[in-house]
């Protein structure tokens, strides 16, 4: 299972903000989001290192009485130093980078960890993770993986392009330089994948996408 963080606090008083907290809404939809798992079992949950994720997983962790749990692979991609500038500047370079040729957004943001970078990095930390936990892709052309606890439960508060990339990675799709629009996942939302049987091994099956029916029609945001 994958969960998105809340709404971050990225701009204040018309400045960016590096490694933002969540809003007041953030923080709204965090707690709707651990009350709803909180109900749930899990044999394991981890959050990405950065604040906004470490704080949409916090009302889930105390709900399932865990102490926090934080994978450092789960960490989104880094952007420009460029905390404290005006808001503007942030704009303009996404504006910029989605005017770019498709092969061209490889690069990512100047000043900035490259797309081809980051999704390298998700997919190595979460090969590691997995095979951690018994779960090996096999050296067949298609999907398949072998899973040594197929019934084992585990939930993932990250972030939009950890998410995205992370799930493409289990379904065995070829990495995009454009994988946050591929998935839309909105703030807060639970995406769940279950192992299915096939032949001798398992395929990942994306049963729930960006589900935020936990959240109240005034609480859904991207």
């Amino acid at each position: 299972m994958f969960v998105r963080h809340g709404q971050p606090e990225w701009v204040r008083e018309g400045l960016n903000q590096e490694n933002p907290p969540l809003t007041d809404l953030g923080h709204a939809q965090a707690a709707a989001m651990g009350t709803v798992l909180g109900r749930e079992e899990f044999d394991e949950v981890f959050c990405s290192p950065l604040v906004r994720a470490r704080q949409t997983a916090a009302p889930l962790f105390e709900a399932l009485g865990r102490d926090e749990q934080i994978a450092p692979w789960l960490e989104e991609i880094g952007d420009p130093a460029w905390h404290g500038t005006p808001a503007e500047k942030a704009q303009a370079a996404y504006e910029e980078i989605m005017a770019r040729p498709v092969d061209d957004r490889w690069h990512g943001l100047e000043g900035g960890e490259s797309i081809r970078d980051f999704t390298a990095r998700i997919r190595s930390g979460g090969t590691e993770f997995w095979a951690e936990r018994g779960v090996v892709r096999t050296d067949a052309d298609l999907p398949i993986w072998q899973i040594a606890e197929p019934g084992k439960r585990i939930a993932l508060v990250a972030h939009i392009g950890t998410n995205s990339v992370a799930i493409g990675h289990l379904l065995g799709l070829v990495p995009t330089p454009f994988e946050w629009d591929r998935f839309v996942l909105g703030h807060a939302s639970i995406s769940r994948l279950e192992a299915i049987p096939v032949h001798d091994g398992f395929h990942f099956s994306l049963t729930k996408l960006s589900d935020v029916e936990h959240l109240g029609s005034d609480q859904r945001t991207r």
